[in-house]
C-alpha cells in the first residue's frame, strides 16, 4: 500500500493499479458516500469493457448514473470514469485507463 496525493489536498491508498480515495471529514463535494462520515471512502473498479458498454449495461439495469463518463485521476494515470451508487448509497466508480 502506498499513499497517493492528488487533486486539491486529496489522499488515496494505492494498491498496484487500484486505489481507495479517502474522503475528508466535512467534505461538501457531492460525489461521496451518501452517509458521509469521517473515514468513509469510495472505490474504483478498472475494466477493459468499453465505457459505452458499461453505461449501456448500467442503464439496462436501471442504475442511476451520478456523474460521467468523464476523465479523472487514476492510480497510475488518467481514466475515463462513470459513477453510481451501490444499494447502501456508497459511491462506486467504474473506469477505463486511457490508451
Amino acid at each position: 500500500m502506498q499513499r497517493i496525493d492528488f487533486g486539491e489536498g486529496r489522499v488515496a491508498l494505492g494498491f498496484g493499479q487500484q486505489k481507495i480515495n479517502l474522503q475528508p471529514a466535512g467534505w461538501a463535494y457531492t460525489l461521496r458516500a451518501r452517509n458521509h462520515i469521517e473515514g468513509t471512502a469510495d472505490f474504483c473498479l478498472i475494466t477493459e469493457t468499453p465505457m459505452d458498454d458499461v453505461v449501456a449495461h448500467l442503464q439496462a439495469c436501471k442504475v442511476e448514473i451520478e456523474e460521467g463518463p468523464s476523465i479523472r485521476s487514476g492510480a497510475v494515470g488518467p481514466i475515463n470514469s462513470v459513477y453510481f451508487r451501490d444499494p447502501d448509497g456508497n459511491l462506486v466508480e467504474v473506469s477505463n485507463y486511457q490508451k
